[in-house]
């Protein structure tokens, strides 16, 4: 691992598994030892005690009025027995406790008593207490030495402190193999992820279990995928759009020229030339800065300067100032907008949108037809309708209606002098402004264009309120 480089999901898998498992086995064997500790001395303790009784039991008084011991006088060195009367006479004792320090008597010494003892560097365990005979009490002590129990006690220590570090390291190994095992998916992920490139997004990962982590992770980097897909066939389109429009103007431009440079022309034939190039350089400015506003409204560098409006005022105002071209065409433009419908918009990005909708309701609209626009409010939002008598739009086109170049009919959209960009500026204004906009079916044919905004209901909100991020430009 290179200096400065984090390491990688498997081996800190395996550090965190290594050091979390060798804490759980020292807090246990702690436990354990203690525990096996305690168990031994608490057995140590039961057996002094039977002997005690078998003691006290061995005891008698002879006819002199004597007690004596008539026991086992043979016993092992791990052993010794005591009896003393309680003015401080020895009756018995064994062999093995000479190595014992004299019983201390006391007024407490009838009280049995555990004691533990060192005597020449050798550990003793003992039981100190009073036992009747006939009419005379005895003091009794047994004692066991605890140097076999303490040896036993060593060699499991030592087993547990030397097995240790072997059950880490097994575990240590133990831990990496089930990381590796666990994180191959991921390599199996991450390899097909690295096959996929921006020629080949049409191809997707392979879920083999959709209900693990796994397989949640890739069903998220697949849904991914497809959204780039959809992304770069727009990307695309709108390439392959931009370039047939742009390329249009341009070969009318380059053809006038060389049919006019081709032979010498009368001063009219020129100007007629010219004005019929300067009529295509009209068009190709006003796509370019269509454009450009697009490119703007999606890096969200164009700013708002957003204020109460009364969006029934302002369909009024858009519709007068197109009344005109309804008017060449035969066409009635009807307005029903109800009165105190205000919206916290920019007037001029707003007038933009309607302006479109309403162009285009003019445009796709037969000769005499009767194009209707609506205001009003409703469920706390404010809506502006506009309903026309065209063709109307296919339920399969209605999702891509909005698209940059998008045409339903690409052989007359030329003709009537769009560039297909109208509604995308239409959508583009709408959402801008916080709003949503829609196409259906009208009944009897035609399409409705439905924009609806949020309803200002603050009367005294009456300042302009903008908003821009870096690098932004007045629309």
């Amino acid at each position: 691992m290179r200096p400065g480089r984090a390491p990688s999901i498997r081996l800190r898998l395996t550090g965190w598994y290594t050091a979390a498992l060798s804490l759980l086995l020292i807090v246990y064997a702690a436990v354990t030892f203690v525990a096996v500790r305690q168990e031994f001395f608490e057995q140590l303790d039961d057996q002094l005690e039977d002997e005690f009784r078998a003691a006290a039991g061995s005891l008698t008084r002879t006819p002199a009025n004597r007690i004596t011991w008539n026991g086992d006088p043979h016993h092992d060195a791990e052993s010794a027995i005591e009896v003393w009367s309680t003015n401080g006479e020895q009756i018995y004792r064994s062999t093995s406790s000479t190595a014992l320090p004299p019983v201390g008597l006391t007024a407490g010494t009838t009280q049995a008593r555990y004691d533990w003892i060192v005597a020449d560097g050798h550990h003793w365990r003992t039981l100190t207490g009073s036992a009747r005979i006939a009419d005379t009490t005895v003091v009794v002590r047994l004692g066991r030495s605890e140097e076999r129990l303490r040896n036993q006690l060593s060699e499991i220590l030592i087993v547990l402190v030397l097995g240790l570090p072997v059950v880490v390291v097994l575990a240590g190994i133990g831990g990496y193999v089930l990381a590796r095992r666990a994180l191959a998916p991921m390599d199996h992920l991450a390899s097909e992820v690295q096959r996929i490139t921006a020629d080949r997004l049409h191809e997707r990962l392979s879920v083999p279990n959709a209900n693990d982590e796994v397989g949640r992770l890739a069903a998220v980097i697949n849904e991914t995928f497809a959204r780039l897909e959809s992304s770069f066939d727009q990307l695309r389109r709108f390439t392959a759009d931009a370039s047939h429009e742009l390329r249009t103007p341009l070969a009318v431009i380059r053809g006038t020229g060389e049919v006019v440079l081709s032979e010498a022309r009368t001063s009219s034939e020129y100007r007629e030339a010219v004005g019929s190039m300067l009529e295509e350089v009209d068009r190709l400015t006003g796509l370019v800065d269509t454009l450009l506003r697009l490119s703007h409204g999606d890096a969200g560098t164009i700013r708002l300067s957003r204020q109460v409006t009364d969006l029934g005022e302002l369909v009024k105002e858009v519709t007068t100032s197109l009344a005109i071209v309804a008017e060449e065409r035969g066409q009635q433009l009807n307005v029903d907008a109800s009165d105190d419908v205000r919206v916290f918009v920019d007037q001029l990005v707003l007038r933009e949108a309607i302006s479109n909708i309403v162009d285009n309701a003019i445009k796709y609209s037969g000769r005499g037809a009767t194009i209707q626009v609506r205001v009003y409010s409703r469920d706390g939002r404010a809506v502006a309708e506009i309903s026309d008598q065209g063709p109307g739009i296919p339920t399969e086109h209605r999702q891509r209606i909005f698209d940059r170049f998008f045409r339903v009919d690409q052989a007359r959209s030329r003709e009537s002098g769009g560039t297909g960009l109208g509604l995308a500026i239409a959508k583009w204004a709408v959402e801008a402004n916080g709003g949503h906009i829609e196409v259906e079916g009208a009944p009897g044919g035609g399409s409705v264009f439905r924009m609806t905004l949020a309803l200002n209901t603050s009367a005294t909100t009456q300042h302009a309120d903008s908003y821009e991020r870096v690098g932004g430009g007045d629309l």
